[in-house]
């Protein structure tokens, strides 16, 4: 059995991670079911999960960072990954609380991880969720977070007794949810973001006791919510047949229709890089546009949730504000309450592609796929690619994740979107030149499986290289570098070590010619001026006659080049 920690220390917070990814995976179906408040679109479990996944992934990129192998890495970073990643991941009203939740508790949690620290993480969780807010509605998430909070407040100072009294307290204020808010009262049910907080909670009673604890809200008195085949919810006594915590029954939810329609049209969320004081003006402008405000981060990066009939006005508020990406608005049926999108018959085939950088899905977008956006230290979560393969509406997609290290991410979101109907292949592409090789050979017409192929083959046929900037002093296959020199990647491993970057960016492309080659394309960040692309297309037309170069600019990306030889 492994040693149980005596403060929450990094392995202990990844450990949280991975087991509240567990629980919402668990639960997800069920919470989605009981999601009647603030709209009943039947989403809140997924919208929490992928939340989760978003942070789980941001710290396990700090431990694969972590170059000793001897030691893990410091709280600090673990916690702060753990916040960063949940709120550029964060979906929906609840999930966008619970990345308020996280950031709060990992300000206080990076100065220690002991007893005395995780209550006053709590609290001050509790607090900045609570301001977040624009409008706090007891009887929701933000009701079990004080009440955790207040339950961890006692006498105790072992970290576990703090964690299971933190969880207790967040069980018995979800089974009150139903007598607070009248709309859960009526359906019969507890509060879906509560019941996710409560998931998230009992991770960390497990990840700090080595003890799952008991699943589902402490019911006292009163009405248990009760999930029908992980979809219908009704209230029955709480003597009915205990299922983990739950009690469960047959027959259809009489949901009132005041559950339905009746607020806004559209739920708008982005990303936000502004200042505080232009956020401020934004929330201002918001609240007066709509409901359900949410406004969580700091730092100059923000995550903005709003439920307004005039998106466009929501988004342009964003761009008044700072730099609004990630944009994502979802049009909410006033017949069902759930979310739908009004579309056409689906296209036969579609391509779906991860791209580093503005100026390449702008390409990527003119050739007719759909695109993703990997900003520099924010991977896309397997949720957003599941977003995009919706988006293409196809009944094929053709998934090009462009990224060894999205194989995974890319896999979880082709099965799910199997799981829906859609025909989906994976081409293994690791690198956002082999994804432009396999587009260009592209053709929709021709049958699925040969079209596959092709672009599979394409892809292949391209070997990629890229330049970056050492951090700090290191080992290398080329050598040992110094922080500030310039890497030249070749197919993922270190294969030269310069000090400029037109430099090593010839160097790198004649030990990529020497094996041959009929087609040179490069990839330029924004900052890289067009005389470097110029002398290196002289370089390639005066040392390999018979090689053609492209060019193309690929904006904000985290490699100054990125170089493809076919």
């Amino acid at each position: 059995m492994p040693q149980l920690p005596d403060d929450l220390d990094a392995v202990a917070v990844r450990t949280w991670c991975s087991l509240a990814l567990e629980a919402l995976g668990r639960e997800r179906a069920e919470i989605d079911a009981i999601n009647v408040y603030p709209i009943a679109d039947g989403d809140t479990g997924t919208n929490l999960y992928l939340t989760v996944e978003s942070a789980a992934a941001a710290v396990e990129a700090v431990f694969a960072a972590h170059e000793t192998g001897a030691t893990a890495p410091a709280t600090a970073d673990a916690v702060r990954a753990m916040a960063h990643g949940a709120l550029i991941g964060a979906r929906g009203n609840s999930g966008t609380i619970l990345a308020q939740l996280l950031r709060g508790m990992a300000g206080v949690l990076a100065d220690g991880g002991d007893a005395a620290h995780l209550r006053l993480a709590l609290t001050r969780a509790s607090a900045a969720a609570r301001q977040a807010v624009a409008h706090p509605v007891e009887g929701t998430v933000l009701t079990v977070a004080t009440a955790a909070a207040e339950a961890a407040q006692g006498d105790e100072r072992e970290l576990r007794a703090v964690v299971s009294a933190a969880y207790e307290g967040a069980r018995a204020a979800l089974a009150k949810t139903p007598e607070q808010l009248a709309v859960l009262g009526r359906a019969g049910v507890v509060d879906a973001g509560g019941r996710g907080l409560v998931a998230v909670l009992g991770a960390l009673v497990e990840a700090v006791t080595g003890q799952a604890p008991v699943r589902g809200p402490r019911t006292g008195s009163g009405k248990a919510a009760t999930p029908v085949d992980g979809g219908s919810v009704v209230g029955l006594p709480v003597g009915g047949v205990p299922v983990d915590g739950l009690a469960a029954v047959e027959g259809p939810l009489d949901c009132p229709e005041d559950l339905d329609g009746g607020g806004p049209a559209f739920e708008v969320i982005y990303l936000l890089e502004a200042r505080d004081e232009q956020v401020d003006r934004l929330r201002a402008r918001l609240d007066a546009l709509g409901d359900s405000l949410v406004v969580v981060g700091g730092d100059g990066l923000w995550h903005v949730h709003v439920h307004v009939d005039d998106a466009g006005a929501a988004v342009e508020a964003g761009v008044e504000a700072g730099r609004p990406y990630r944009i994502r608005i979802t049009h909410f049926a006033t017949e069902s309450g759930h979310d739908v999108r009004v579309q056409a018959e689906p296209a036969q085939r579609a391509v779906v592609v991860v791209v580093p950088g503005d100026g390449l899905a702008g390409l990527c977008t003119e050739a007719g796929a759909t695109t993703v956006i990997a900003r520099p230290g924010e991977p896309p979560a397997s949720g957003e690619l599941v977003d995009a393969i919706r988006r293409a509406h196809a009944r094929e997609v053709v998934l090009l994740p462009n990224d060894a290290a999205l194989r995974h991410t890319a896999a979880a979101a082709a099965e799910q979107a199997r799981t829906e109907g859609v025909r989906v292949a994976l081409v293994p592409t690791r690198a956002a030149v082999q994804g432009i090789a396999a587009l260009a050979v592209h053709e929709p017409d021709r049958g699925f499986d040969e079209d596959v192929v092709a672009m599979t083959a394409a892809a292949g046929a391209t070997r990629y290289a890229e330049l970056a900037v050492a951090e700090r002093q290191s080992w290398t296959m080329a050598g040992i570098c110094q922080a500030g020199d310039i890497l030249g990647l070749i197919d993922g491993d270190v294969a030269v070590i310069g000090a400029d970057v037109p430099a090593t960016a010839r160097t790198v492309l004649d030990r990529m010619l020497a094996a041959g080659g009929e087609l040179v394309t490069l990839v330029l960040g924004e900052d890289v001026p067009d005389a470097m692309a110029d002398a290196l297309e002289e370089h390639v037309r005066e040392g390999y006659l018979a090689v053609d170069t492209v060019v193309y600019r690929g904006g904000h990306q985290r490699a100054p080049l990125l170089i493809g030889v076919e």
